[in-house]
């Protein structure tokens, strides 16, 4: 695992600045803290920071073709380098390493843009191909890996793992772009492709971009999508033991590396069938870690201990309290743009845990996307039984004037609660899942901000991310919204947030339920055998009943979670006050201030929970002062979009 950034001009009037890139490169040290190299050729230059994996001793980058002429640098792993190695031999190419990052380079030379389909791991990397005075930059088809880029005003290109690279270089606009804001509040991330910034993009999942020396910059090209194609009548007793023999050879195949290798053990279904799988493959106990709460309801540990227990795991458990608060201002110097997902708090100390024994570790992320695990998807599939029998026209005057009447009852028992089904109803299937995933949906976004934002808008509805997407997707309303969750959730939040929290500790997160040849087999299963009635991911429990224990499995699910609530009534009332009511958000000319007063009052006194909406507005108004505080060694400080 690494960190990339590199520089290019097109047109090729300017020569790579090495004090520049020296900046981008170093910003990038907590993901590679073992080696540095960079190298430039006139309008390129190419940084690298190294996490050494594989091949330790000879795996420095930038590393060259045998001309010298094509170089990369690379962040990730390559699952099957090995037989592709073996297959770029037989075809006449030398090797000077064992690396993976080598069979790249060489992969590029034998296939050129299509290399990237012969490739099975998690990877972001950045070709210079100086026979083709061409820069080829790709991302892997889950989007596992980050890769961002840039393309400035004078014309040059920039990229890197993180945003904070392109920010090193002075040449980057600051200016906030107010759809990712309203995308944020809604999703509690910026969504692909856009990033907070106006200039600086995300390279989409399973993209590339190929920008060539006197030309201008053009789309990326998307080399791979998920397609769910269901198998009828698949045996319910045959696809159980498939399952296992998948996941089996899906986890051996991520064990590949020249350091021990540990696994993340948080006590839910995912993690406890990869660290089951995985101690079944290997010799030595299974590094394991996990985290605890204070608060029961929150606390899972209980159920890794036993997993750890039953599979004899050198287990390591840290508990987090809620003076941990520290860590606000550093998460958000992590993420270098406004990220809401709380879950990033632990995520960062599991990470840090883990390091402290091993370099590498497996985890349990996918697990929900592929066998349809979260609740939402059970609430969405009963919403859509009553769409299908009320058209529109009638649904929408009746159930959303019952939704509009309906109190918001935060505090009364979840039976009661029937405010947010009541407006899900009258809405669309896409309108409907999105108002079920949003922190600020549409009729809060209205309280929140005020007419000057929504100028700004100019009519733009976050919304319109899931359409875009759902107009690629399946027909199964369930393969529907898993396929959305593919293309926003999982990569905008579960990925972003476990990249950054271990790379800022210099550990490298490996994620074999997100192979993409275990996705698109999970792909064919079909909905029936994922959810059952109220059980989701059936058919995985079933295929796990051998070797992780019923009560474990079918518990409620409680998810990697903070108890946020409770911490801003409590110990965080401060903190609250002081971010919410304070100065940068006013300044910023967007927010209600009426507003953000009564949701401090209300969520204090207990009338309402507004813990999600407060945690989002916290990591903004964070972003804003990280933003302010590095506006130093920037061109500019962040700027508001119209100028101010």
């Amino acid at each position: 695992m690494c960190g990339i950034a590199g520089i290019f001009d097109p047109r090729g009037r300017q020569a790579a600045d090495a004090a520049v890139l020296d900046r981008m490169t170093d910003s990038l040290a907590h993901r590679g803290p073992d080696d540095r190299g960079t190298w430039i050729d006139g309008p390129v230059g190419l940084g690298h920071r190294r996490l050494s994996i594989i091949d330790l001793a000879a795996g420095h980058q930038p590393l060259f073709n045998e001309d010298g002429r094509v170089a990369i640098v690379f962040n990730g792993e390559i699952y099957n380098f090995q037989p592709l190695m073996e297959e770029l031999k037989a075809a006449g190419h030398q090797f000077r390493t064992r690396s993976d990052t080598e069979v790249i380079v060489h992969a590029w030379e034998q296939w050129g843009e299509a290399c990237v389909e012969r490739l099975r791991g998690m990877f972001a990397f950045a070709i210079w191909d100086g026979h083709r005075q061409a820069l080829f930059i790709a991302r892997d088809r889950i989007g596992i890996k980050p890769l961002f880029y840039a393309e400035l005003p004078d014309g040059r290109v920039l990229f890197g793992s993180e945003l904070k690279a392109l920010l090193a270089h002075p040449g980057l606009p600051r200016e906030i772009e107010p759809r990712a804001v309203e995308e944020y509040f809604a999703y509690g991330y910026v969504p692909e492709p856009r990033t907070i910034y106006r200039h600086a993009r995300k390279l989409p999942p399973g993209h590339t971009l190929t920008v060539r020396a006197g030309e201008a910059v053009g789309a990326p090209r998307q080399y791979w999508d998920l397609r769910f194609a269901p198998e009828a009548g698949l045996d319910a007793a045959a696809t159980e033991e498939r399952l296992r023999e998948r996941l089996a050879e899906a986890v051996e195949s991520h064990l590949v590396a020249d350091v021990p290798v540990g696994a993340f053990l948080s006590g839910g279904v995912d993690s406890s069938a990869v660290v089951a799988t995985m101690a079944g493959l290997v010799e030595q106990p299974v590094h394991t870690t996990s985290i605890s709460f204070g608060e029961s309801a929150y606390d899972e540990a209980r159920y890794a201990a036993e997993v750890a227990e039953r599979y004899g795991t050198d287990h390591h458990v840290r508990r987090l309290e809620p003076d941990d608060f520290q860590l606000l201002d550093r998460l958000a110097g992590l993420y270098d743009e406004p990220y809401a997902d709380s879950s990033a708090m632990p995520t960062f100390r599991v990470s840090e845990l883990a390091r402290e024994g091993v370099k590498v570790v497996l985890s349990g992320d996918g697990g929900d996307e592929n066998f349809a695990g979260y609740r939402r998807y059970r609430w969405h599939l009963n919403e859509e039984r009553v769409r299908r029998l009320l058209p529109r026209a009638l649904r929408g005057p009746v159930f959303g004037l019952a939704g509009r009447l309906y109190p918001k009852a935060d505090w009364a028992p979840k039976v009661l609660r029937a405010k947010a089904t009541l407006e899900a109803l009258a809405l669309d299937s896409v309108e409907a899942y999105f108002h079920s995933v949003s922190i600020v949906g549409e009729p809060l976004a209205r309280r929140l901000f005020n007419d000057a934002f929504r100028r700004e808008l100019d009519g733009y509805r976050a919304v319109e991310v899931m359409q875009g997407h759902a107009a690629n997707g399946p027909d199964h309303p369930l393969s529907a919204v898993q396929y959305l969750d593919f293309k926003t959730y999982l990569p905008g939040d579960i990925l972003t947030k476990v990249d950054r929290a271990s790379m800022a500790h210099g550990l490298e997160v490996r994620v074999p339920l997100l192979d993409h040849e275990f996705v698109e087999w999970a792909a064919t299963v079909p909905p029936a055998l994922k959810l059952q009635g109220r059980d989701g991911k059936h058919v995985l429990k079933r295929a796990m009943r051998p070797m992780l224990s019923e009560g474990l499995m079918y518990r409620p699910k409680m998810g990697f979670a903070v108890p946020l609530a409770e911490w801003f009534r409590g110990p965080l009332r401060g903190a609250v006050r002081s971010s919410l009511l304070g100065e940068r958000l006013a300044d910023v000319g967007w927010f209600d201030t009426a507003f953000l007063r009564r949701v401090v009052r209300e969520h204090e006194a207990g009338l309402r929970d507004y813990s999600a909406l407060i945690w989002s507005l916290l990591m903004f108004e964070r972003a804003l002062a990280g933003a302010d505080r590095s506006a130093g060694a920037a061109a500019e400080p962040m700027a508001m979009a119209g100028g101010r």
